[in-house]
């Protein structure tokens, strides 16, 4: 079952650039990771995924059902961490987490003293007296507190400690683990890495791949270090599938995805004094794919 199906959502502010033909979907219990650098059209996705903000064109569905039409309905099984949270300063903890509580036709109650003790969050404080990081806790406990079946999170770390992030990340797979589905949007690449099964590469407002993270560790992503004895002619590895090349003197970087015998034909013709082949890391891969797309 998709619970999410996003299909060519395009939000334009005047002459602004928002988001463009953006089409995705999202499995029943899988963690999805929606990765690119600030300003790419993220939050925008999610904020219209969401009927915060209107779209131009296209549409969006969440639990099969469409996310205008039936916005109210929808939201009652949505938790939702945006990437900044703000909440009236003279408000105790406890009294702003019972009111979101009171929404849902359910005793919160448990679960919500159950994440406030593991993020070490003191609800008997007002909001004006509480740090980044711990707004950012008030947000994820009350994003969290109903036990909803989609989880969508909108640069969730930011503010919180290394500790605190681990501790996040193990509320999440729990939750995953009793069924919920999260979109995860983050431009760190690793926390995606951590979490997420498949990822959809976000670039100026246009969706540049979807894909397994396996897929994009899998084998055909090499990245070569070779050392000559002389300096190499540049072109000499300008062919296709070698990305991100750079060449100072003797020494040649860059990663290859393809037929593995093309380069190394290339290879051949340098005379090396030394050569290193690596699987390469998820932000090399990543940024493979927006110089392909540049």
């Amino acid at each position: 079952m998709k619970v999410i199906e996003i299909n060519n959502l395009t939000k334009t502010y005047g002459k602004s650039r928002g988001i463009e033909d953006v089409s995705f979907h999202v499995e029943q219990g899988e963690i999805f990771g929606f990765i690119g650098p600030n300003g790419a059209g993220k939050s925008t996705t999610i904020r219209t995924l969401l009927s915060l903000i209107y779209p131009t064109s296209g549409s969006a569905k969440i639990f099969g059902k469409d996310c205008i039409a039936h916005s109210r309905e929808i939201k009652k099984e949505i938790g939702y961490l945006p990437s900044e949270v703000f909440y009236y300063d003279n408000m105790k903890v406890i009294d702003l987490l019972r009111y979101s509580a009171s929404f849902y036709k359910k005793d919160c109650s448990k679960r919500m003293n159950e994440l406030a003790e593991i993020l070490e969050l003191d609800v008997t404080k007002k909001i004006e007296d509480l740090s980044l990081g711990n707004k950012k806790k008030v947000g994820i406990v009350q994003g969290l507190l109903h036990e909803p079946k989609l989880i969508i999170l909108d640069e969730p770390t930011s503010g919180l400690d290394p500790l605190m992030q681990q501790k996040f990340f193990e509320i999440l797979e729990e939750e995953n683990k009793k069924g919920s589905t999260i979109l995860f949007s983050s431009h760190i690449l690793s926390e995606v890495q951590r979490l997420c099964d498949r990822v959809a590469i976000i670039k100026e407002g246009k969706i540049v791949q979807v894909e397994k993270m396996s897929t994009l560790k899998e084998n055909n992503y090499k990245k070569f270090r070779i050392e000559s004895k002389s300096p190499v002619n540049k072109s000499l590895l300008d062919i296709q599938g070698v990305n991100q090349l750079d060449v100072k003197e003797n020494v040649i970087h860059f990663i290859f995805k393809g037929n593995i015998n093309e380069i190394m034909k290339r290879i051949a013709e340098i005379e090396i004094t030394n050569i290193w082949v690596e699987e390469p890391s998820l932000e090399e891969i990543f940024m493979h794919f927006y110089e392909r797309e540049a």
